[in-house]
């Protein structure tokens, strides 16, 4: 083996073991999402849409007023935590082709909420 063959091989190996393999599963669910969330509790606001994009399975802001952050599993199941200053809301789920749905939960409410592709 000349030494150009063996350097290929562990180039290879090492962007391998750097996580440069190929796209993990989640990458299905990546791009821009429009989140509809509803309240269960009549004293909290319902009805607010939230933009979020997902890449490579990690979950983003759209929005300069809300932060978001999280991940997307291979199969779907979605773990995201919403701020906007000191308020946070935590949500879970699962995402499913163009859509999703779940529930989240903050200091004096909950609801569920429902995802679309855009």
């Amino acid at each position: 083996m000349t030494t150009s063959s063996k350097s290929l091989i562990a180039a290879s190996l090492f962007a391998a073991a750097l996580g440069f393999a190929a796209p993990s599963a989640a990458a299905t669910f990546d791009g821009d999402w429009s989140v509809q969330i509803t309240s269960s509790n009549a004293a909290c606001p319902s009805g607010t849409s939230v933009s979020i994009e997902i890449n490579n399975g990690q979950v983003a802001s759209n929005s300069a007023a809300v932060t978001a952050s999280g991940r997307v599993a291979d199969a779907g199941n979605i773990n995201v935590t919403l701020a906007n200053g000191v308020k946070r809301a935590v949500g879970t789920g699962r995402l499913s082709g163009t859509s999703g749905s779940g529930t989240w939960r903050a200091a004096l409410c909950s609801g569920t909420w429902t995802a679309q592709r855009i």
